[in-house]
């Protein structure tokens, strides 16, 4: 009974620990989307989903930050946003960014979580590159799903923006593959996604069907995604000021 609680705790104890190390410029990010979230927050009544969108909010700024900086704790961040994200996609009727967020939790979450003590290691020792024929795949399997995705949902159900809805959902389905399969590349589609997101939101919100914090989200998500190329491990340029091994 001892030994399995001294695991908990150390455990607990290890999460705590990946919030750290991470390049400055991550904590100066989260801590301007924390204020800006929570000035949106005040300045509206407060009900169910802007509650839940906020909490949602900060976990995956603080997810998507963690990814970038190659830290475990990502996949429970994600996680419990994603739960939050699902709920505020489900008010707004945009049902493809609930796929969207299952699909992140099966390919990025739950396998970081499972693999949680090595993915650290793992990841930013061995990334890879697409190569011509990787670039080829992703970008016809980004076009079915695209096609298939806003037909669907477009022809089933009452999603007001399907083919805005199905173009984030495509692109980002295929940047949460990448990033399970670690290519570098990954972060061509992510911001790539975070611009579609933005425009997916942002429509909604003009539309009175969500609050303005998920087109702030996806703003400060375009926002890691440009820091990434600069300061993460999953380029050259912040693997040289990490010592790691060029790739």
């Amino acid at each position: 009974m001892k030994s399995e609680r001294n695991i908990q705790e150390n455990y607990f104890v290890w999460l705590w620990n990946q919030l750290k190390g991470w390049p400055v410029q991550n904590y100066m990010l989260w801590f301007f989307a924390f204020g800006f979230q929570l000035a949106l927050l005040v300045s509206q009544p407060f009900t169910t989903v802007t509650v839940v969108t906020f909490i949602g909010t900060m976990l995956g700024t603080a997810c998507v930050l963690a990814i970038n900086a190659t830290k475990a704790i990502n996949g429970w961040l994600g996680l419990i946003s994603a739960a939050c994200f699902i709920y505020a996609s489900w008010a707004a009727k945009n049902y493809l960014a609930i796929f969207e967020q299952v699909a992140y939790i099966i390919t990025l979450d739950l396998p970081v979580i499972i693999a949680i003590n090595s993915w650290n290691d793992d990841t930013k020792n061995n990334l890879r590159k697409f190569g011509g024929k990787e670039w080829l795949v992703a970008i016809i399997g980004t076009v079915i799903v695209y096609v298939v995705s806003g037909f669907l949902i477009g022809h089933y159900t009452n999603d007001p923006r399907p083919w805005i809805d199905a173009i984030s959902f495509a692109i980002s389905l295929t940047a949460g593959i990448m990033c399970f399969l670690r290519y570098s590349n990954q972060y061509f589609w992510w911001l790539a996604s975070g611009i579609f997101q933005l425009i997916l939101w942002g429509v909604t919100f003009a539309q009175g069907d969500a609050t303005l914090a998920m087109a702030i989200n996806s703003l400060i998500y375009v926002a890691n995604d440009i820091l990434a190329f600069t300061v993460s491990p999953w380029f050259n340029r912040g693997r040289k000021k990490a010592g790691l091994k060029e790739i």
